[in-house]
């Protein structure tokens, strides 16, 4: 253990969650949500589908988003992944150290994951193993993803480790028989994020990738 390592992308090897947490927020205020705080907006959203995250957008709002809410984020969100958007320091580093076999299990849809991957100078450490829940049923929390993943991939999901950033996709890597190990290097609040991971079920958590090769290697002994 782990024959496998499967890797959230969102908040774990690039930071694209302040990107897009900056953004949206702003247009949740922009809809009268002046309550929503940057806390608020993590707790709710980060973590899941877009489609989720809508659901519970027009619920607070109370009425149907416009029908040019999410493009409008996601055009301005674009214009600042391509000079912005950075992998998170010791990514390549870690993951050449701990060898084995990965792949990459995202919220995202598949053809943005795979571009911001492009960007950062990641997708050659995984491809062709990067896996959207854009291509199952369900996303995180539920375990569909991970188990996607474990498939295509030919690992048994007791075999599988997982590093995840957020609370649904700890919960996610659980129900799928997983153990998962919790990340919070782009956290605002590290230790309310390392609380909330820890009780969700990560067995560990980490700040930084350069305690990952250490903590894998323990597991793997």
């Amino acid at each position: 253990m782990p024959e496998l390592v499967i890797y959230d992308c969102d908040g774990t090897l690039i930071d694209t969650e302040t990107l897009y947490g900056e953004v949206s927020l702003a247009a949740c205020h922009a809809l009268g949500l002046t309550d929503w705080s940057l806390d608020h907006y993590v707790d709710s959203i980060v973590g899941i589908p877009w489609s989720d995250g809508v659901k519970i957008i027009e619920a607070a709002h109370g009425r149907a988003l416009p029908p040019d809410f999410e493009q409008k984020i996601e055009d301005e969100v674009a214009l600042r992944l391509e000079t912005e958007l950075r992998a998170l320091p010791g990514v390549r580093e870690a993951l050449d150290a701990i060898g084995g076999r990965r792949c990459v299990a995202s919220s995202t849809s598949l053809e943005p994951l795979r571009r911001n991957l492009a960007i950062t100078g990641l997708i050659d450490l995984f491809d062709p193993h990067v896996f959207s829940a854009s291509q199952v049923a369900r996303g995180k929390p539920h375990p569909d993803v991970f188990l996607h993943a474990a498939s295509q991939m030919g690992a048994a999901p007791q075999d599988c480790l997982v590093i995840e950033d957020s609370v649904p996709g700890v919960r996610a890597a659980r129900a799928a028989g997983m153990r998962v190990v919790g990340f919070t290097g782009v956290s605002h609040d590290r230790p309310r994020s390392a609380a909330r991971l820890a009780e969700a079920g990560a067995l560990a958590v980490i700040e930084d990738f350069g305690q990952w090769p250490a903590l894998v290697s323990r597991l793997r002994a």
